[in-house]
C-alpha cells in the first residue's frame, strides 16, 4: 500500500502541531522539521501505524536544513509514496518595535526563518521530486501581514509578502511542467497562538496597533490551532488547491 507523505516545518507546537497530528490521524507519513523533538507526536504515530521522522532544526541556519532534505528525498521509494507535500509553517517574530530599533542579528534571523528557509526548502523539494509520478503540494502559510502594512512589524510583513509573491512565481513555473506542483501560499486567520501572546504583551508605545490584537483576544474572534490546522488542511485537500496561488482561509 501507497501513504502521502507530508514535509512539515514548526510542526513541534501550535497550528504545526495540530497539522502534524490530524495528518497522521489521516494516514499520512511525517517528515517534521522544528527547532525541538515533540514525544507527543512519536506516540501519535505509533497509535496510529504511521512513520513520524523529526529533525530538530534552527531555521535561522537553513541551508543545511534544505540539503539534508534532498539527500534524503532522493533516498525514498517512490513506489510506497502516493502523494508527496511540503507545507512551510515555520515562523519567527522579532521583536515588536520599529525598524531602526531590532539589532541587525535579530532581523537576520527573523528574515532567514520566515522567507529564506521556505525558499531553500522549496527549491530542494521541488528539485529532489520533480521526476515523481505522483501528485506534488507546496503549502505556504502565510500571514494578513504580507498583504496590509503594521507598524513595528516591518521584518514579518516582509517576509510574509516576499513569500507570497515567490509563490505566484513558483505557480507559473511548475504551470510549465508536465507534472508541476500545485502551490499556494495561504493565510490561516488568527489564531491562539504564543505568538499572539507575544503581540498582546508588547509595549504599547512601540505597537501602536496592540489594541487591536488585545480585542480580538477579549472578543473571543482567535480560532484555536486545532481548528485552524483543520482548515488549512481541508484547503489543502482541495482539488482545486493551487488554482489561486495566494489564498485566506476566510475567503
Amino acid at each position: 500500500m501507497t501513504h502521502p507523505l507530508t514535509i512539515l516545518t514548526g510542526a513541534s507546537r501550535g497550528m504545526g502541531l495540530a497539522m502534524a497530528e490530524q495528518l497522521l490521524d489521516a494516514g499520512h507519513d511525517l517528515l517534521c522539521i522544528s527547532r525541538k523533538h515533540n514525544d507527543a507526536l512519536v506516540l501519535r504515530a505509533s497509535r496510529t501505524g504511521r512513520r513520524c521522522e523529526q529533525w530538530p532544526h534552527d531555521l535561522s541556519q537553513p541551508e543545511t536544513a534544505a540539503a539534508r532534505l534532498e539527500i534524503w528525498l532522493a533516498g525514498l521509494a517512490v513506489a510506497d509514496i502516493a502523494s508527496v507535500t511540503l507545507i512551510n509553517n515555520a515562523g519567527l517574530l522579532p521583536r515588536i518595535a520599529p525598524l531602526s530599533a531590532i539589532p541587525a542579528a535579530e532581523l537576520a534571523s527573523a528574515l532567514r526563518v520566515d522567507l529564506e528557509a521556505p525558499m531553500l526548502l522549496t527549491s530542494a523539494f521541488l528539485r529532489a521530486t520533480q521526476s515523481w509520478p505522483v501528485p506534488r503540494k507546496v503549502l505556504n502559510i502565510s500571514s494578513g501581514l504580507g498583504r496590509r502594512p503594521m507598524a513595528s512589524q516591518a521584518a514579518y510583513c516582509a517576509a510574509k509578502a516576499g513569500m507570497d509573491l515567490f509563490t505566484r512565481c513558483m505557480a507559473l513555473e511548475e504551470a510549465a511542467h508536465p507534472n508541476g506542483a500545485k502551490v499556494c501560499s495561504l493565510a490561516p486567520g488568527v489564531i491562539d497562538t504564543d505568538m499572539q501572546v507575544f503581540l498582546r504583551s508588547a509595549d504599547a508605545n512601540q505597537f501602536p496597533d496592540i489594541g487591536n490584537f488585545v480585542g480580538m483576544k477579549d472578543k473571543g474572534v482567535l480560532s484555536s490551532p486545532s481548528d485552524a490546522a483543520a482548515k488549512v488542511l481541508a484547503v489543502l485537500a482541495r482539488p482545486d488547491f493551487g488554482t489561486n496561488p495566494v489564498a485566506d482561509v476566510r475567503d
